[in-house]
């Protein structure tokens, strides 16, 4: 069995096609092809083999394979500390695997035992890539908790911590 990946399905980008070779012995007649990636389209054609060698391929077959979690969103920046607000920034996943549905912030304050305070979740729109987080608490350290979402599910996470200033 032939097959290679045609492209992904989030990202219309071709690459260099591998064509990856799977052999199986007897008269199997099904198998499994390793290593696939979520929310892609690929091609697979079957070639018999006997003693001569390897016969004509069958005519290529086009399969897709299901969406999948996202990897973590490439970046998380914190920036413009005021009193009472933060700015966070982000940088959508490097493998989306599937359509982003949403995002997931999840914070909490961290006082200065390093106890943690109660967690606060927002959801954000998988177009946004930045929200301002206003009524803070002043010369307050909190901890940031980042993952992206397709309709399988969540990502994994990235988190981050930052301070508002003390006064202006």
């Amino acid at each position: 069995v032939y097959y290679w990946k045609v492209q992904s399905l989030s990202r219309r980008s071709r690459r260099h096609v591998e064509k990856k070779i799977l052999t199986f012995r007897g008269n199997k007649t099904f198998g499994m092809l390793p290593g696939l990636e979520p929310y892609s389209s690929y091609k697979l054609n079957v070639r018999v083999v006997n003693g001569k060698g390897e016969g004509p391929a069958s005519p290529d077959k086009v399969f897709k394979t299901p969406e999948g979690v996202p990897s973590s969103p490439s970046f998380l920046k914190i920036t413009n500390p005021t009193l009472d607000s933060l700015t966070l920034e982000w940088g959508s996943p490097t493998h989306p695997n599937g359509v982003l549905t949403s995002y997931t912030l999840k914070f909490q304050p961290i006082n200065n035992t390093h106890e943690l305070g109660p967690l606060v979740e927002i959801r954000i729109p998988a177009n946004e890539s930045s929200l301002i987080l206003k009524n803070l608490n002043y010369s307050t350290r909190y901890k940031f908790y980042f993952n992206a979402q397709t309709s399988v599910g969540s990502g994994s996470q990235i988190t981050e911590e930052a301070v508002t200033i003390m006064d202006e």
